[in-house]
């Protein structure tokens, strides 16, 4: 409580089972771009989103009612829940049309640069959080990792399944400015608000303009949903939106977010595994150095040492 004098517990140091639930939030979140890319098949992008956020918002009532929030909401409350609503509603529409218009693999990379939005932001702009060579180093590796993959997207000639594009490429850089921009203001928002809370309504608000947008600019033919476009949507919804939200509030009981955040470096490196392993994307070494640099620069931007 602010402005208690009685000192917050140290956060305890990773112990085996908090490391295997933390890589397994890792490997759901790398399964991500996969699991949309067999949803945008069947359904188009903004009813995939709607659909994905309406599970997850039912994931969040059974976890609000579990841990007895309240769900009242005050005057004061709305506002931060409408802008972050209104965020998220963006950044994932951004994602689903990026990713049915570029390959999975590349959707793993450039999704996951959202944290270097959020440092830059962070730096340049609120000065909250002040870069030193390590995150200096980090940038620029990443940045070069991004600029070789899109070179090679331009050059791109072999075929597969799902074929890289520039164009779904810039859309998913945008998703990922959309989401650091969403991330720092959240920070703002959990001011006056609660994060169980905010998510939960947060959630509400978005599935109330996906649904809108849907009903304007989409006509889905839900009779066309494939066996795997109900999976890839469950993924999204359930497991993704339900099971990675619990454990990440699991281990936040007890360790801090740094400790946490240092693995998600391994997220596009599953992405990427994951998309030659299901979607047939092609392991060329380009996409591979790519990656690589792009783990190593969310690696390095997270070290708080």
């Amino acid at each position: 409580m602010s402005g208690s004098n009685i000192p917050s517990p140290l956060p305890k140091p990773l112990d085996r089972r908090a490391l295997v639930l933390v890589l397994l939030t890792v490997a759901l979140w790398g399964g991500n771009p996969v699991a949309t890319r067999y949803a945008v098949e069947s359904l188009p992008p903004i009813t995939v989103s709607g659909l994905r956020f309406l599970m997850a918002t039912g994931v969040m009532l059974v976890w609000c009612r579990l841990e007895r929030t309240s769900f009242r909401v005050t005057r004061r409350q709305w506002g931060p829940i409408v802008i972050a609503g209104t965020l998220l509603f963006l950044q994932i529409t951004a994602f689903t049309v990026g990713t049915a218009l570029t390959s999975s693999s590349n959707t793993s990379l450039y999704v996951n640069t959202f944290v270097f939005w959020v440092v830059g932001l962070e730096h340049f702009v609120t000065r909250a959080d002040r870069l030193n060579s390590t995150r200096w180093t980090g940038l620029f590796v990443a940045a070069a990792g991004v600029v070789l993959l899109l070179a090679q997207t331009a050059a791109f000639r072999t075929e597969q399944r799902d074929l890289p594009s520039l164009g779904g490429d810039a859309v998913l850089l945008f998703s990922a400015f959309l989401l650091g921009l969403k991330f720092i203001y959240t920070k703002h928002a959990l001011k006056v608000i609660g994060p169980t809370e905010l998510i939960f309504w947060h959630d509400i608000v978005a599935v109330a303009q996906f649904a809108v947008a849907a009903a304007l600019l989409e006509q889905p033919d839900f009779a066309r949903i494939t066996p795997s476009a109900a999976a890839g949507l469950a993924y999204q919804g359930l497991l993704v939106g339900g099971v990675c939200f619990a454990l990440q509030a699991h281990l936040l009981k007890k360790h801090s977010a740094s400790q946490i955040a240092v693995f998600s470096f391994a997220t596009p490196l599953v992405g990427v595994l994951l998309g030659a392993l299901f979607r047939g994307d092609r392991l060329s070494p380009g996409l591979l150095i790519a990656g690589a640099a792009v783990a190593v620069g969310i690696y390095l931007v997270n070290r708080t040492d």
